[in-house]
Parts: C-alpha cells; structure tokens; sequence
C-alpha cells in the first residue's frame, strides 16, 4: 500500500548511452552514482538511488540497463497468446527461459517497469527516430505504467527535437519534458517533477513539495557558494606581506616575495574552486566525466596579466602607482600623506599611536623601519573574482552527462560595476592583515571578520544574475 511516506518509484529506461546515469546524477547530485562513459551498454544491472528531501527517501530511482534488441523481443512476444492484455504478456515472457538467455537485459527493464510507479523514458534527442526506439516505446507501453519522455543532449547542435515529438504523440505520449543532462535548463528540475505529476495525481502534493524543495536547495547553494567566494576575497584583501627596502631593493629577493605572494593566493583559488565543485556535487579529475577546464587551468589563469588588470583597472575605476606588470603594491604611497617635513611626519605619528596604532600609523612605522609591504591590487581581487563567479555559474548549468569541456562562453560573472562595489565592500580587510586565514597554527576567525564575509557574500548574491 503506497503512504505519504513510500517513496516514489521511478524507473529510469531508455536505449544504450542515452544518459540514464547521468541523468541520475544530476538529479540527486551523487556524483558517485553508477558509471558514465561514451561506451555502449555500460550499466548492466538495476541500481537504485534515492532522492532524499527532508531526510527521508522521497523518490527511488531505478537505473535500468539499455534496452538493446527490442525489435527482436517485440517480435518474439507476438508470438504469445493474442487473447492476453500486454502486462500479461510480458509477464509471461519474464517467466520463461528467454528472459535469464538471449533477451536477459530487457528481461532487467521490464522487470522493473511492473513494480514502479512511474518511468522516465530518456531520449538521446541527437539519434533519428529509428525501428527500433519505436519497438522501445511499444514494450514499455506494454508494462501498463507511466511513462514521460525525457529528451536528452538538446543543447547538440544535431538534436532532433520535433521528430521525437511527433513519433512521442503517434504513442499517446504527450506530455514530454526537456531536461539536458549535459547542461540542465533554468528550472528543468522543478518542471520535470511538475510535468510527472499530471501522471501520477495521487501523488501531486508530494510532487510539488520535491519542487519546491528543489528550489529552496539551489538557493542554499548559491548562498553557499557566494559565502565561499566572499571568503576568499576577504582573504585576498587581508594578505601582507613585509620586507626590509635591502631585500626589496635585490631583484631576486623582491621576486620571490612577490612569486611567494602569487602562489599563496593562487592556493587560496584553487581551494575556493575545489569548494565549489564539491558543493554542486563534482569531483575535481573524475575519471568518467571530462575535466573542467575552468578548474584544470586554474594555475595557468593569470590572475595578474597585465591586459587583464588593465580592464579591470579601467572598470574598477582607479589606477594602481606601483606593480601595474606584476599585479602586487608595494605598499609606499601612505594613502597620500607626505613626508616632507619630521614636524608633520611626528605629528601624524603622534595622532596614530593615540588611535592604537591603526592601518595608517602600521605604515608610518613601517616607513621609519625601512619596512615595505606587499598586498594584493584590487585589480587583481576583481579579477579573481571574476573567475570564481563565472566558475559558479558554469557549475549551476552543468550536468553530469558533459563529456565536452566546460567553458565560460556566455556566462557572464555579472554586472561590472557591482562586482567592482563587492571588491570596495571587502576593502575593510586590508586594515586586518591577521584576518588572513592559515597565518598562524591555531588562526580563530574574528567575528568582525565574519561579519565583513556576510557582508560580501550579500552584495555577491545580488550581483550574480540568477
């Protein structure tokens, strides 16, 4: 007896290579579930996994073999009893030798298909509509289950859409959901669970409520990853590093110190990143999925080429005195203060140390030390920035049937201006050079600290277009 409790059973059917794993991986973001590979006929047995929705299996998908010789099999049960209704016919074929024999993998689908409530048909929408996918259709018919089309792959620019549409309709299956398991459309979730349950209305309440949890999820992970992000640009703006004017003077000093400073944030990077695969359920080198390029390159991305931080100069609105080639400050400007006079420079010494010694009176000190510090431009943060945003949202549109690299090619990090008010928003942390985590062996975050993150994180979140 089905209860509110019981979860939905979904078989999850279609011809060898379709996508029916990675159509399963995308929608319960197990990216360990099963295999996915260009080769034939690759899941050989039924596996199930579970969409879990408030801590409890709401659906159970069941992940079938490739149905590879329907044509056959269709042929073969004609020859069955005429007077009997289809279940029954297949029932009967499932009782006899041919189903642990030649036709043992169909035997596996249709199995399935009498003890669920429900199956998604996935559909390469790249194949022409071939004998034997109609012989397909006609064998699920048969199980007296529904069934809703999945048309897969069709951002390809080979994809047959309306001819799948047409042979779909001629089988009384109407109702047809377009879901890309290479790179799933805005709302394709939500509109996949809508769609099925205008099949199953006995279930519509439990639908809708995996709808709308689905959507309360992609915005947990956008919130997520946008804390993640402000993180690291936090972290960025807070990086300092020091060195006496001798060892700056010296050319290899002074480029290991600033090759030192590069390699600390690209580090910084490639954590965020590996953070962010990890929130949208990937894994980094997957064996059975195609890199990521936007990842893989992610030590060769130049957060410090001089023509890109000359647009983001430009769009960030301010020029840089010092490293413009090499993407780091020396730090000597002293915000603007001059030093040409000891009456002034004592004064301005004297009003520091009476505030506590603060970002201005650190660098006054350090001036009279001989101490040169070298922080990260903002040109450069925007920059980093860009690159994290843009990696976010080639992740939100990524599914896990992309067997081509990924790319950023139209998506876009955001509005310019706005990412440049979220690198001014994270300014406050180059007062804090402590406030740069794994400085020291037992780093605690200051809640002042925490609160500039959140701070960021809203204005990011804002920012990225939905």
């Amino acid at each position: 007896m089905t209860t509110p409790d019981t979860p939905i059973r979904i078989a999850v059917v279609g011809h060898t290579n379709a996508g029916k794993t990675s159509l399963l991986r995308t929608l319960t973001r197990r990216v360990n579930f099963g295999e996915v590979s260009q080769r034939p006929g690759t899941t050989r047995h039924v596996e199930s996994v579970d969409l879990e929705v408030g801590g409890r299996a709401a659906v159970r998908f069941l992940d079938t073999p490739g149905l590879e010789d329907a044509v056959a099999l269709r042929e073969h049960l004609e020859g069955f009893d005429r007077s009997l209704m289809p279940p029954e016919r297949i029932r009967r074929f499932l009782q006899g030798p041919e189903a642990h024999g030649v036709f043992e993998q169909e035997a596996k689908v249709l199995r399935a298909l009498l003890d669920v409530d429900a199956a998604f048909l996935v559909i390469d929408a790249r194949e022409p509509q071939l004998p034997k996918f109609r012989a397909e259709i006609e064998l699920l018919n048969a199980c007296a289950r529904p069934v809703l089309p999945v048309l897969n792959f069709l951002h390809h620019a080979a994809q047959r859409e309306t001819g799948w549409k047409e042979l779909l309709s001629a089988y009384g299956l109407h109702v047809v959901v377009r879901f890309d398991a290479a790179a799933p459309f805005v709302g394709a979730e939500r509109e996949l669970y809508r769609d099925l349950a205008t099949l199953l209305r006995d279930r519509r309440e439990e639908l809708d409520r995996i709808a709308a949890s689905l959507d309360a999820e992609a915005a947990q992970r956008r919130e997520a990853a946008c804390r993640r992000i402000a993180e690291l640009l936090v972290d960025a703006a807070a990086m300092r590093r020091t060195a006496t004017a001798a060892e700056f003077a010296n050319e290899q000093e002074r480029h290991r110190r600033v090759a030192e400073l590069r390699q600390s944030l690209f580090d910084k990077a490639q954590r965020c990143a590996e953070d962010l695969l990890a929130l949208h359920g990937f894994r980094e080198g997957d064996a059975d999925e195609a890199p990521l390029p936007m990842v893989e390159g992610r030590w060769s991305m130049d957060f410090f080429h001089p023509e890109a931080l000359k647009d983001a100069g430009i769009l960030l609105g301010k020029g840089v005195a010092v490293g413009a080639a090499v993407g780091v400050v020396a730090d000597l400007a002293l915000a603007g203060l001059s030093l040409g006079t000891g009456a002034a420079l004592g004064g301005a010494i004297g009003g520091a140390m009476s505030q506590g010694l603060g970002p201005l009176g650190r660098k006054l000190a350090n001036k009279l030390r001989d101490v040169h510090e070298l922080t990260v431009e903002d040109r450069v943060l925007f920059v980093l920035l860009g690159w994290q945003l843009r990696l976010l949202r080639a992740l939100e549109h990524r599914g896990h049937a992309a067997l081509e690299r990924i790319g950023a090619d139209g998506l876009g990090a955001g509005d310019p201006q706005a990412l440049a008010d979220c690198v001014r928003s994270a300014q406050p942390a180059r007062s804090h050079p402590d406030w740069e985590s794994g400085t020291r062996l037992r780093w605690r975050e200051a809640p002042q600290r925490q609160a500039l993150v959140s701070q960021v994180a809203r204005r990011l979140g804002e920012a990225i277009p939905a």
